[in-house]
C-alpha cells in the first residue's frame, strides 16, 4: 500500500517511528514532512498529504501533530478525504469498519508510542464493512 505521511513538529517523532514501521512491512511511504522538531505550521504539510490521497496518488494517509485535531480538520477540508482522529485501537477499528477512513490522524502528545503503532496496525488491517455504512459514507460525500 502507498501511504502519505505528514506531520508538524509536535508529531515528528511518531511520524518517523510510523514510517519505519510501515517500511518494515513493505508499504511504500511518501513523506510530506516536516523533517524536524523545529516549529512549523501544520497545514503546509498536512494539505499536500491529503491532496495526494484525494488524487489517488497514495492509497491512504497518516497525519500527526500534538493533539491530531488541527491535522484532521485540515485533511478533512480536502474533497474525498475522510480523516479520523483515533486515540485507541477501537476508534481505529471503527474508523475503517464504519467510515472507510482513508486518512488517520494521531496526537503525539495524547497517547504513548506503542498505542500509536497499534492504532496504525489496526487501521491498516481493518476492512470497510460496507452495507449500511456504505450509504452513510455516500451521504458524507454528497454535496450540500
Amino acid at each position: 500500500m502507498k501511504i502519505a505521511l505528514g506531520s508538524d513538529h509536535a508529531g515528528f517523532t511518531y511520524k518517523e517511528k510510523i514510517k519505519a514501521y510501515l517500511l518494515l512491512r513493505r508499504h511504500e511511504v511518501v513523506d510530506f514532512g516536516t523533517d524536524s522538531e523545529t516549529p512549523v505550521d501544520y497545514p503546509l504539510f498536512i494539505r499536500p498529504a491529503a491532496l495526494a490521497v484525494s488524487r489517488g496518488e497514495c492509497d491512504r494517509g497518516i497525519v500527526l501533530g500534538g493533539s491530531g485535531n488541527g491535522e484532521a480538520i485540515t485533511a478533512n477540508k480536502v474533497p474525498g478525504i475522510r480523516c479520523a482522529l483515533c486515540w485507541n485501537e477501537q476508534t481505529a477499528h471503527w474508523a475503517r469498519q464504519h467510515n472507510d477512513a482513508n486518512m488517520l490522524s494521531i496526537g503525539q502528545r495524547t497517547i504513548d508510542e506503542p498505542t500509536a503503532l497499534l492504532i496504525v496496525k489496526t487501521w491498516l488491517e481493518t476492512p470497510f464493512e460496507g452495507g449500511r455504512h456504505a450509504r452513510r459514507v455516500q451521504e458524507i460525500e454528497s454535496p450540500l
